[in-house]
């Protein structure tokens, strides 16, 4: 029997996009209750940088570890 190749429908989009939306605003608040001496870390060093780094890191690491079903 033939599989179907299952796409992302709106739901799925908009379930991903409001979960995005709700971890950047979880933390542009906990950041804005963090200390100042925390706060100027955060804002002063290349820190947010090697975060994005690392974290696009792994999402290409995952994507490039799925294989296909094999035929």
């Amino acid at each position: 029997m033939a599989e179907r190749a299952r796409s992302a429908g709106w739901r799925e989009v908009l379930i991903v996009a409001a979960v995005a939306v709700g971890v950047v605003l979880g933390v542009a608040i906990l950041t804005a209750v963090l200390p100042t001496d925390l706060q100027r870390v955060v804002f002063h060093t290349p820190l947010l940088i090697v975060l994005l780094v690392v974290g696009t890191g792994f999402v290409l690491w995952r994507i490039a570890a799925c294989r296909p079903p094999e035929s």
